[in-house]
């Protein structure tokens, strides 16, 4: 099995940082692209940013310029740096992956359990 465990939410102040991490670990044969998803109240879910196996990236305009993904592949971890985090930004923030577990497997999406961030002050 697959699992993927997020680390590094909490509570900070507008116009803080916060950095979130997601490692991935199990039967993992190759990850494909990454990504983090947040979820608020009343609101749907939607990608923060995803990034592809080659480093290639995108972003929700509502965290360009702000937010900023990577992905250290020798970790099998994503991460998620968070800068003049906003209230809006408070959310339950989802990490997941493409990731095939053996040779010529087909690529499946694994999610993580959620972090909570709250921006306030």
């Amino acid at each position: 099995q697959v699992q993927l465990v997020e680390s590094g939410g909490g509570l900070v102040q507008p116009g803080g940082s916060l950095r979130l991490s997601c490692a991935a670990s199990g039967s993992i044969f190759s990850i494909y692209a990454m990504g983090w998803y947040r979820l608020a109240p009343g609101k749907q879910r939607e990608l923060v940013a995803g990034i592809s196996s080659g480093g290639s990236t995108n972003y929700a305009d509502s965290v360009k310029g702000r937010f900023t993904i990577s992905r250290d592949n020798a970790k099998n971890t994503v991460y998620l740096q968070m800068n003049s985090l906003k209230p809006e930004d408070t959310a339950v923030y989802y990490c997941n992956a493409r990731i095939s577990t053996a040779r010529g497997a087909y690529e499946r999406t694994f999610w993580g359990q959620g972090t909570q961030v709250t921006v306030s002050s």
